[in-house]
């Protein structure tokens, strides 16, 4: 039984020191981090309701233009692969290339546009409220 106890004491040591040095090759890089979204405005306050986070990733085709639209959440995502222009109702415009990052525009008219040549994948993570929109598109005044 000591032997046992021995035994299983030095295979605790041994799992902790080789976690220890996976754990030292683990590397983080800080993508994005601000309490503005990416045309300066201060992002708004989280409501005191029931928060809902959704992540979705969203495939653009090339030479393809979004409807113009508006997220009441706070939300941020990462280009994976291709390129993404945001312009904004006051025409800020935003470029994107694979690997950046956008902390998205709140309250704000926009759209997203691909004038590249591959399609743009966009990881994207909303702070939301449950059973509330997290994007609104604007609708065409005939």
């Amino acid at each position: 039984m000591k032997n046992l106890i021995c035994g299983f004491c030095l295979f605790l040591i041994l799992s902790t020191y080789a976690w220890a040095q996976d754990a030292a090759q683990v590397k983080v890089d800080v993508l994005a981090k601000s309490s503005d979204s990416w045309n300066g405005k201060a992002l708004p306050g989280y409501p005191d309701s029931k928060p809902e986070i959704t992540i979705l990733r969203i495939l653009i085709p090339p030479k393809t233009r979004l409807p113009e639209h508006m997220h009441p959440v706070i939300n941020a995502g990462v280009l994976i692969k291709g390129q993404l222009t945001v312009v904004t109702d006051k025409n800020k415009i935003l470029r994107l290339k694979a690997g950046d990052p956008i902390i998205e525009v709140v309250d704000t008219w926009h759209y997203g546009e691909n004038n590249g040549d591959e399609t743009a994948d966009i990881i994207v993570f909303y702070a939301g409220v449950k059973g509330e929109p997290i994007t609104v598109k604007k609708s065409v005044q005939k």
